[in-house]
């Protein structure tokens, strides 16, 4: 991988974990993964009429992406209500990259230098490191995040295809963008009635407005490294986003970090430099 596709997936990896923290300071989480969702496409819609259309072999992997999406927004809302972030985030994030890297050889026909895989493997054995200080972690919540691990791997396929056959991996992410807040929102309404609702976005829009802006951001640039890199290599690096969380939760929220989440700090920023050096 080039210095520069590392430094992009890196960025995404920030803008992910910023609205990942959004949600999480949020007092209606399902809502609130709903406005990031809808701020995204809202993002998006200046610049489609800049960009070309997909080509059409994509649409139907936008259209398999966009339901994927609608059930990743609904099972992270129900992991975190039933579990501790700090058990949840590690074992969605950390598991998916290994479901990719292991399965990636007779899908995709990519190989991973030994290198690679090491770096890979260091990854996500440093995000799962961080599930070793959650205390409180129910059986229902880490059944959610591994189903949820399982859903991130299936959409990362997906997307990463459908980014390679579109013609342009941008104009991929922004279509992609439109169709989940009109199924999460649809489902939110037939949920919580639309009154609900509309007071909800009435006083957090700036939430989805500024998450959804980096969420689309983020995909974006992963799925551009995606056509420019192996997708195990890009899946793996982009989770480091849970470092970010770290010293988000640390600096910005002052929660206390235990060792666990330093020791797990410092495993992920070794694995980036493996995959540098591989």
């Amino acid at each position: 991988m080039s210095l520069t596709v590392i430094l992009l997936v890196l960025l995404g990896a920030l803008l992910h974990a910023i609205w990942n923290a959004l949600i999480k300071a949020g007092t209606d989480k399902s809502l609130d993964a709903s406005l990031i969702s809808a701020g995204g496409a809202v993002t998006a819609l200046p610049f489609l009429f800049f960009l070309p259309l997909p080509e059409a072999s994509a649409w139907p992997y936008i259209g398999a992406s966009a339901i994927l999406q609608f059930i990743y927004f609904q099972l992270v809302a129900g992991a975190y209500r039933a579990g501790d972030i700090g058990l949840v985030y590690p074992i969605m994030r950390g598991c998916a990259p290994l479901l990719v890297a292991a399965t990636s050889g007779f899908i995709l026909n990519e190989s991973l230098s030994p290198g690679a895989m090491l770096g890979t493997a260091t990854i996500c054995a440093g995000i799962l490191t961080l599930a070793l200080e959650a205390r409180r972690g129910s059986g229902h919540a880490i059944r959610l995040a591994l189903a949820n691990a399982c859903v991130i791997a299936t959409y990362t396929y997906v997307d990463g295809i459908g980014a390679r056959i579109s013609g342009n991996a941008i104009s991929y992410t922004l279509w992609m963008s439109l169709l989940p807040p009109i199924l999460l929102l649809t489902w939110a309404v037939s949920k919580r009635g639309a009154v609900a609702v509309a007071v909800h976005v009435r006083y957090n829009w700036w939430r989805g407005l500024i998450g959804g802006s980096g969420s689309i951001a983020s995909y974006g640039l992963a799925l551009w490294a995606m056509t420019k890199a192996p997708v195990a290599t890009v899946a793996a690096l982009r989770e480091t986003s849970i470092l970010f969380a770290l010293l988000i939760s640390v600096i910005v929220l002052k929660e206390k970090a235990s060792p666990w989440r330093y020791l797990a700090g410092a495993i992920i920023a070794l694995g980036g430099l493996i995959l540098k050096l591989a």
